[in-house]
Formats: structure tokens, C-alpha cells, sequence
């Protein structure tokens, strides 16, 4: 561990929320071993590479979602620190340009290692079918690679609507979040019962926005009143079982190939009841696990994991699918997914994955470091403009990926066919308008926690 994590986390304020830090690591970094245990790739007939879903093959396994979907509990954390930071820019600004700065500000460490991520694989993915390489393996990495940067473009969102929704807050504190939950619940009942078509998409707003917002009320204390952790785990984990036991939900948590009812895309109010208990069981828990993280040992652990965490999520797959490249080009076999082989190698494979992960954190890390504030911040329609383009972008890549660059490969989002060069351009545009024509600059000496 090194000197600079020491020294800031020898100068960590006693008033700083340590456990929030902690959720932070911990539902990336329970994002990225589910992804790598979810992974099946295996040698079909003919040498032919098949990749699938473990949980799709052992189906018994979809139950360890509702603890292992973690992504909630990630957004729950965004609204305290968005709350946060745009409360603490207001008190030190009265421009009419903290929109602007609170953009900026906040996606720093959010955009420049997503920027590196996708100029690196993007010059590598043209490289590759420049020199005519393709097919197994390789066409299915330039698919996925991408996919996560879905939560990226999410998160974006909740970005962008803070002050708006944070104000509405202010006004009407729980009856804020109780406006978005219903209208969660109104999109399922018009999908579900009325049949309205492409309702659902708004979901993708109301699901994951109410979870958020209950990190205001985490900011402002209203989830430490005694009783409130623990009614939003029990409501939330008996709405969510009433629902998948009697509705058309499917049990699963997180997505699933070829099924007709996803919980997560568009997301649904199951899901919202699946976020609503994993909150109220982390706050649950929130005392003990807080006393814990004063050990010296244990908080530095949590500062130097909070310094990569986003490098780590944005090439985890890029290392998994590194590793069965790897078995694959020294002809070490691949088992049947959820074998006995299959498990016995799987600590092997993940070990190999975390190894990777880090050589590859080791080489792009110094893009999540804060960079020192010498830009003149733009205007504020102009930054919501910038945040728009850099959204829609990053949702466009998540679904086109980097196959097919040189045929035109396209892919929809929301009626309008966007292929990888435009939502290249549209995160690069974007961000160049948030940031005030400031795109990847030399990192600053330090950083504070």
C-alpha cells in the first residue's frame, strides 16, 4: 500500500461517512466476481466456443441474485455523494454556473477512465479487422466488452437530474420518493395488465431514480430514524417475493438470455422492491460494519480499493475473456459449465482474472485520479447538453459493441440506429462540452479521499 493512501487515510475526518465508501467497493467489486462466476464459455462440437449463463444452466442458482444483485446499493450510495457534493458546491458558490461545476466535478472519475476504456478498445477493435482477425472468441469479446458501460449511462442520469430531484427532496422529503415508486408501479400496471406498449422504458427513470433518491434521504439522516431500515427490508423483500411468486416476474435478478420478462431491462417494480430490501439491509448492518472500518488496516484497504474501483469494473470483462482466450490458444480444455471440472477450475480461472485485472488497473489507473481544477467551467445549458450527448453515447455502445466497425454495425436505441464511431463521438463531444474543453489532462499531485 503505498505513502499516498497512508498519508489520506491518516487525514480522513472523523465526520466522513466511511461506510458509504465501503458500499461503494463492495457492489462493484460484487458486480465484477458475479460476472466472472456467471460466465460459461466451454468447446462445443467441431472446436466451436459457446458462451453462456451459468445461471441458465443451473437455474436453482437465479435465488442467489436477490443478494448478489448488488446494483442498487451503488446507486443508493450516488445519491448521498451527489447530494453531497452538489449541497457543498451551492454553500461555496452562488453562480448562476454550479450545474456546471457540480457535472464536472462529479464525473471526472466517472468519464476519463470510461474515455480511456473506449478509445483503447475501440483502436483495437479497428486494428484487429484491419489485420482480418475475427470469429470464436474474438467476435464475442468486441460484443461484450461493452455491455457494462449500460450502468455508466445510468448513472449519467441520476448525474444529471440531482439538482432537480435533490430540490424536490428538500420540499417534500419522503413523499419525493413515494411520487417515483408509484409511478414505478403505475408503468408496471400499464405494461402488465393494460398492455400499453414501450411504456416500460420509462422504468428505466422511475426504478432506478427512486433508489437513488433514498440516498438523499440517507444524506439528511432520515434513514438512521429507528424502524426505517428495517420496514424498507421487510416491505421490500416481501413485495419483492408477492410479486415474483404471483405476477409474470421472472426470478431473476439480473437479465437473462433469451427470456421473454426481464427484471433488469427494462427494469421493474420487482426489481424496485429488490433494491428497496437490499438498502434496508445494508443500513441494518451499517453500525457494526462502521466500528469496523476505524481499524487503521481495514480503512486503508477501503481507500486504495476506492482509488481503482472503477478501472477494476470497466475491464473485469476484458480480463475474463483474456483468461479463456488464454485456456483456449494453449488447448487447455474447457469443461461443461457447472460440471465437477467446471468448479474445480473455476477458483483458477478467477484467480487468473483478478491477476489480469490488476496488471490492467496497474496501466490505466492513472485515469480515475482527480485533475487539478485550472478549466474555466462552461455554461450550465451547455453542460446539460454535454451530459445528454455523453448518456446517449455511452447507452448506444453498451448495446453495438466494437464487431462489425468496418461493416457499419448498428444497433437501436430508443428508434434511432446508432453504430460504434457515433456513440465513440458522442461520449468524446459530450464530455469536450461538460468539461470545458478539458478531455483527459495530467493528473493532479494528490487527491483528497
Amino acid at each position: 500500500m503505498d505513502s499516498t493512501v497512508t498519508r489520506l487515510a491518516a487525514a480522513t475526518p472523523d465526520t466522513r461517512d466511511r461506510y458509504i465508501d465501503l458500499l461503494r467497493v463492495a457492489s462493484l467489486g460484487t458486480v465484477v466476481l458475479g460476472h466472472w462466476l456467471m460466465a460459461a464459455v466451454a468447446t462445443g462440437a467441431g472446436g466451436r466456443v459457446e458462451v453462456g449463463n451459468l445461471l441458465a444452466v443451473v437455474p436453482e442458482l437465479q435465488l442467489l441474485t436477490w443478494a448478489l444483485q448488488i446494483m442498487p446499493v451503488f446507486f443508493f450510495v450516488g445519491g448521498f455523494a451527489h447530494a453531497q457534493s452538489y449541497r457543498s458546491l451551492c454553500r461555496r458558490t452562488g453562480s448562476d454556473r454550479v450545474y456546471a461545476a457540480f457535472l464536472r466535478a462529479r464525473l471526472q472519475r466517472l468519464l476519463r477512465p470510461t474515455i480511456a476504456f473506449v478509445l483503447v478498445w475501440g483502436a483495437l477493435a479497428l486494428g484487429l479487422q484491419l489485420l482480418g482477425a475475427g470469429g470464436g472468441l474474438l467476435d464475442v469479446t468486441l460484443r461484450l466488452v461493452t455491455q457494462p458501460l449500460w450502468f455508466i449511462g445510468i448513472y449519467l442520469a441520476m448525474v444529471a437530474f440531482t439538482p432537480p430531484l435533490l430540490r424536490a427532496h428538500e420540499r417534500w422529503g419522503w413523499a419525493a420518493f413515494a411520487a417515483l415508486v408509484a409511478a414505478a408501479g403505475t408503468v408496471d400496471l400499464l405494461r402488465f395488465a393494460l398492455g400499453v406498449p414501450y411504456v416500460e422504458f420509462l422504468n428505466f427513470a422511475f426504478v432506478w431514480l427512486a433508489v437513488h433518491q433514498l440516498g438523499f434521504l440517507r444524506a439528511d439522516g432520515r434513514l438512521r430514524v429507528r424502524g426505517v431500515p428495517a420496514a424498507l427490508a421487510g416491505c421490500g423483500l416481501a413485495g419483492a417475493v408477492a410479486l415474483v411468486t404471483y405476477g409474470p416476474y421472472p426470478l431473476s435478478m439480473v437479465g437473462m438470455p433469451g427470456e421473454k420478462i426481464s427484471n433488469m431491462a427494462p427494469p421493474t417494480f420487482a426489481l424496485l422492491c429488490h433494491g428497496l430490501w437490499l438498502v434496508g439491509a445494508v443500513e441494518l448492518v451499517r453500525g457494526p460494519v462502521g466500528a469496523w472500518l476505524r481499524r487503521p488496516r481495514v480503512w486503508r484497504g477501503v481507500i486504495a480499493a476506492s482509488g481503482v474501483a472503477m478501472t477494476a469494473f470497466l475491464w473485469h470483462l476484458t480480463a475474463m475473456l483474456g483468461v479463456y482466450g488464454a485456456l483456449l490458444a494453449l488447448d487447455v480444455p474447457l469443461p461443461r459449465p457447472a460440471s465437477a471440472q467446471w468448479w474445480a477450475q473455476a477458483p483458477l480461472r478467477v484467480g487468473a482474472a483478478v491477476l489480469v485485472t490488476a496488471l490492467l488497473v496497474a496501466a490505466f489507473r492513472r485515469f480515475e485520479r482527480p485533475v487539478s481544477a485550472s478549466v474555466v467551467v462552461g455554461s450550465g445549458p451547455l453542460a446539460a447538453v454535454g451530459i445528454t450527448f455523453c448518456l446517449f453515447g455511452v447507452l448506444g455502445l453498451s448495446m453495438v459493441g466494437f464487431g462489425g466497425l468496418l461493416e457499419g454495425r448498428t444497433a437501436t436505441l430508443i428508434a434511432v440506429e446508432v453504430s460504434a464511431p457515433v456513440a465513440v463521438g458522442m461520449v468524446l463531444g459530450g464530455w469536450a462540452l461538460v468539461a470545458g474543453g478539458c478531455f483527459l489532462p495530467h493528473p493532479a499531485p494528490s487527491r483528497k479521499s
